[in-house]
């Protein structure tokens, strides 16, 4: 178990890498940069497939990344045995609960989702009206 969740670490580690990197270099480096980004940027970026697999990919490689060091230290640290699976357990149960709950916003993200009659989307989410 352990020499898989080392190797996990260094895999995923790169890969972390190469989509974190790219991830800024698409958010501020290209086009106005920083200031292009609001919510019209977010609303652009996932209604594309290829973006919103790249987000979920970082998400679920970062958490999963992080709960397995944290379950590292955990059993390095944390001597008595009953505590540290409690903790183990949490921090899965977290890491779990997290990735659901962003899986689930970067595929259902509707940028028109509650925008009212008066507000500044109203005209681009119901043209014509």
């Amino acid at each position: 178990m352990e020499k898989w969740g080392w190797i996990y670490m260094r895999v995923s580690g790169v890969v972390l890498v190469v989509l974190i990197f790219g991830h800024l270099f698409v958010n501020l480096m290209l086009g106005e940069g920083i200031h292009a980004l609001d919510f019209a940027f977010v609303a652009g970026k996932y209604a594309t497939p290829f973006w919103q697999w790249w987000d979920v990919l970082m998400l679920w490689l970062a958490l999963i990344h992080g709960a397995n060091g944290m379950r590292t230290v955990v059993n390095d640290y944390v001597g008595h045995q009953g505590i540290r699976k409690t903790l183990v357990v949490v921090i899965g149960l977290a890491a779990a609960l997290l990735i659901l709950l962003g899986t689930l916003v970067v595929f259902t993200f509707d940028p028109c989702n509650g925008v009212f009659q008066d507000g500044a989307m109203w005209a681009t989410c119901h043209p014509g009206s």
